[in-house]
């Protein structure tokens, strides 16, 4: 069935990748976006030439996710436009590098705005129509560096996505009993077909970084390099846009509730895993089962 799907972040990488999968799928996809008219103006013509190109329902969309009054408008203009929403995909995030100590307070709280706060603008604006309809999926594409064996340097981001994680748990049982269904994405490291690197934010106190590089030298560009000697030659990132659109598809509650697109092997997916069933034996254990799943899912 045709499904009405938001997603933010989807001028590049992932995002991009995933509403044209999804439009190619058969959706009605709203690629959110920022500067529509300004620097992503690019992108918004590349989407235009590929909806026309096949024939599919894509459109790009004006959303600011550090903007609570251009998310609130995007997600207006979706339900006047569509008259419907299903699904709402998280994506937009940004990486900085660099010595964590050498970020100012300023710039931790900007990739927590991007990477978190973004999600509860976006869920403050959209929830209360899924509610509303009893129904819906909530997709957040995290990352393995939440549990992952994960490489220094990269510390605002890492800890910004466990926040987001651990948001997504918690947001999956209090959905529940809406029948709003939750599933999250976890991809690794992808050294190519991304911009997370090429893109990626630096430290503003210079004077701390040299400090680092005295006994650190040349491990910003080691990093993505020895990822890159890592990854299998056939590590592909359309593959985080293939599952998203797999897990679309399936019927409510029998969703998965992570999946794990990891051609590096970090060792997320062994951590994740006992944290999951962690927190479901003990939901068990409290009598609230029942927000393990959305109501009204499909039973075998």
């Amino acid at each position: 069935m045709s499904k009405t799907i938001v997603i933010t972040g989807a001028s590049s990488g992932f995002g991009a990748m995933t509403a044209r999968a999804l439009a190619d799928a058969g959706h009605t996809v709203y690629a959110g976006m920022r500067a529509t008219t300004g620097r992503n103006a690019p992108a918004v013509t590349e989407l235009a030439d590929y909806a026309r190109a096949h024939s599919v329902s894509l459109h790009a969309w004006e959303m600011d996710v550090s903007d609570q009054s251009s998310v609130d408008a995007a997600i207006r203009r979706v339900l006047d436009e569509a008259g419907r929403l299903d699904v709402v995909v998280h994506n937009a995030g940004h990486m900085v590098l660099g010595p964590a100590e050498a970020f100012t307070v300023e710039q931790f709280a900007q990739v927590y705005d991007t990477n978190v706060l973004s999600t509860q603008r976006v869920n403050r604006a959209a929830l209360p129509h899924l509610r509303g309809q009893r129904d819906g999926l909530v997709v957040w594409v995290g990352s393995s560096s939440s549990r992952g064996g994960v490489p220094p340097y990269l510390a605002p981001y890492f800890a910004a996505k466990a926040a987001e994680d651990a948001l997504a748990v918690s947001y999956a049982a209090e959905l529940a009993r809406f029948g709003v269904d939750t599933s999250i994405i976890v991809p690794g490291a992808f050294t190519t077909g991304t911009n997370h690197y090429a893109h990626a934010g630096h430290a503003a106190d210079t004077e701390v970084e040299r400090a680092y590089e005295e006994l650190y030298a040349g491990i910003m560009e080691d990093i993505p390099a020895r990822q890159a000697e890592l990854a299998p030659p056939d590590a592909d990132p359309a593959e985080v846009a293939r599952e998203i659109v797999r897990v679309v598809g399936l019927p409510k509650g029998h969703r998965p509730f992570r999946v794990h697109v990891d051609p590096m092997h970090d060792g997320a997916e062994p951590v994740f895993d006992l944290g999951d069933r962690i927190r479901a034996d003990f939901f068990r254990r409290l009598g609230f089962e029942d927000l393990l799943t959305p109501a009204g899912a499909e039973r075998p």
